[in-house]
């Protein structure tokens, strides 16, 4: 074997532990040091055979003003940080008098003073912004429904950004929730 080839070889060798390495050990406690920050929330609602799912990351306000700064009006936002949230439905809902089929969305908003549009896109994303621009990852072409809900004020404010769901008279109320902001959300089973 020539020389040239086996510092080839020894070289191809290094990069694939180098590879490795970044995958296995720097990526994963990459993700842990980030999620520090913003931690990682399952939420679950089930009731007699209808069970919704939100996985999505918290965000703190850590003494910044969010809507209109942090979180600009009038664009796309991840609904979170860090991956884009997502929101799984094992059966058929209605939203606003509009049909979402059962599965698995990534949950977007765009915040607006006096009100968001909540979207439920049907591709599935790594993370919630790209890479090169840090713009949002989401496509609009895939969104599977897309709707409007008013913003009410609360009186105590909201260190976490939150998701979480409560029952209102017949139906499922899936409210997100940061600083004085809170949007309901009014979802039916189909």
């Amino acid at each position: 074997m020539s020389k040239g080839l086996k510092i080839f070889l020894w070289a191809i060798g290094i990069i694939g532990i180098l590879a490795i390495l970044l995958f296995f050990v720097i990526g994963p406690i990459m993700k842990k040091q980030t999620k520090k920050h913003s931690p990682e929330q399952h939420i679950v609602y089930s009731s007699n055979d209808l069970e919704l799912k939100v996985f999505y990351c918290s965000p703190s306000k850590k003494g910044r003003k969010i809507f209109g700064e942090l979180v600009p009006y009038g664009e796309v936002w991840r609904t979170g940080a860090n991956e884009a949230s997502t929101f799984t439905t094992n059966k058929d809902l209605e939203i606003d008098g509009k049909k979402l089929k059962s599965g698995t969305y990534t949950l977007w908003t765009i915040p607006n003073e006096e009100s968001w549009d909540v979207i439920f896109n049907s591709k599935m994303y790594d993370w919630g912004v790209k890479v090169t621009d840090r713009k949002p990852s989401r496509e609009p072409d895939h969104d599977a429904l897309v709707t409007k809900a008013n913003v009410s004020r609360s009186i105590t404010s909201a260190e976490n950004f939150s998701i979480s769901f409560t029952e209102g008279s017949g139906n499922v109320i899936m409210v997100f929730a940061w600083d004085d902001v809170v949007v309901p959300v009014e979802i039916n089973q189909d």
